[in-house]
């Protein structure tokens, strides 16, 4: 479904991503892990439209999207949901909602429809709907965000960062719903911090370090692969080293 190949993007003078290469297959859930600075965000960006990338290319169902503009990505099917919810603070659940369908605005019947469901998928922006979004707890911010993302039809729905600052019960919740959603039939691509909630849920993953791509692999390889551990499941302090295509440890 999504394909990206040797993409290099730079802020600046400063290079972020160094010719990354990935692909995410329909209906699978796809997580890109790593550390801070590591180049996860830009990923996504990237592919939204809202960085360019320098060299390279990417296609959506086989077709080149990295030159079109944001919007008309989104038109093709591919949905963000921001680090940080990042949702509309001074309207209402009800009209971030609205905004969520902003393409399909002439589609009124289909846009009720959607909210009906949202409200099926999350009970409590029902609850909430005639709340400004900016007096909603960290969760139910979180829940608007996906809902949001989710009103405009995506094919491919990315997440970043969707546990930052929730508590650990909300996040499971959170990835809870991840799941359904996938298996609903939307095809997922998720940065997290969260390596060991994201490798449960995940059927692949990437490891990003300094803008490289260090490792690919199964969830369940990369959960059981020591350097992994270490690294990124709080089982010691450890660091990722690119070594002929693998991923190798120096120091436990």
């Amino acid at each position: 479904m999504l394909e990206l190949e040797n993409i290099q993007v730079f802020y600046g003078p400063v290079q972020a991503l160094h010719g990354i290469s990935l692909h995410v297959d329909e209906g699978e859930i796809v997580t890109i892990i790593g550390p801070n600075g590591a180049g996860k965000t830009t990923t996504l960006k990237t592919i939204t439209g809202l960085v360019r990338s320098r060299t390279g290319s990417i296609k959506f169902q086989g077709k080149r999207i990295d030159r079109l503009l944001e919007d008309q990505i989104v038109g093709q099917g591919i949905s963000l949901v921001p680090e940080g919810r990042r949702v509309f603070p001074r309207l209402t659940v009800l009209e971030n909602l609205e905004m969520g369908a902003y393409l399909r605005r002439s589609d009124r019947a289909g846009i009720q429809a959607d909210i009906k469901r949202m409200y099926e998928i999350f009970p409590r922006l029902e609850e909430r709907k005639a709340q400004l979004a900016e007096t909603l707890s960290g969760g139910e911010q979180q829940m608007l965000a996906i809902a949001r993302a989710l009103m405009s039809r995506p094919k491919l729905l990315m997440l970043d960062e969707p546990s930052m600052g929730l508590a650990p019960l909300v996040v499971k919740g959170i990835f809870e719903i991840i799941q359904k959603i996938n298996e609903e039939g939307t095809t997922i691509l998720l940065v997290e911090q969260n390596a060991r909630m994201a490798l449960r849920v995940a059927d692949r993953g990437y490891v990003l370090r300094t803008g490289e791509i260090v490792m690919e692999a199964s969830a369940a390889d990369l959960m059981k692969n020591e350097s992994v551990r270490r690294a990124y499941l709080g089982e010691g302090i450890y660091s990722l080293e690119k070594n002929n295509g693998s991923v190798a440890g120096t120091g436990a």
